[in-house]
């Protein structure tokens, strides 16, 4: 994983500066700024945890799904529920499972319910492959070590907040 870039000051507060000094004090420079904050922050923890799962041979989308497929019941789950769980589009979560196939990751068994729909089930080699990544992101605490648990707490709360206001699951 290639480093972020160290610079003398941090480029989002003196956008925020600037977005108040062009749009006036009433503008939203404080909403403007914490945005573009989470959207820098899901880029540094992407980067991450890629870089982690890439060792398995993993991007973390493939990893999330092998999580997920995990968690089910029975190991297996309908391309519409992982599209649906992962909350991306439905040639999204084919695509994803395609690759993991690929890999040996996850076997593709005929729906007997739907014919022309298909289970994704994890196999062994994809056990343990999302064993080995999640191990690796355990250790590297998800890249957010810097915060104590109160601070996760209130972090994980205000970013629910976000979520619930635009509607992306019912609270």
């Amino acid at each position: 994983m290639s480093q972020p870039v160290r610079l003398p000051f941090d480029p989002i507060a003196r956008a925020s500066q600037l977005w108040r000094e062009r749009w006036g004090e009433e503008s939203h420079a404080s909403s403007m700024a914490t945005a573009t904050s989470i959207m820098r922050v899901q880029q540094l923890l992407l980067a991450q945890f890629d870089a982690i799962a890439g060792r398995q041979g993993l991007t973390f989308a493939r990893y999330e799904a092998l999580v997920l497929l995990t968690f089910s019941r029975d190991g297996r789950l309908s391309m519409s529920r992982i599209g649906e769980r992962l909350m991306v589009h439905p040639t999204s979560a084919t695509n994803i499972v395609q690759r993991l196939v690929a890999q040996g990751f996850v076997e593709r068994v005929p729906n007997p319910a739907d014919r022309r729909g298909a289970f994704a089930v994890i196999t062994d080699a994809g056990r343990a492959a999302m064993e080995a990544v999640t191990r690796d992101l355990e250790a590297a605490d998800f890249g957010l070590s810097m915060l104590d648990a109160e601070q996760h707490d209130v972090l994980f709360g205000l970013l629910r907040e976000v979520r619930v206001g635009a509607g992306d699951f019912e609270a």
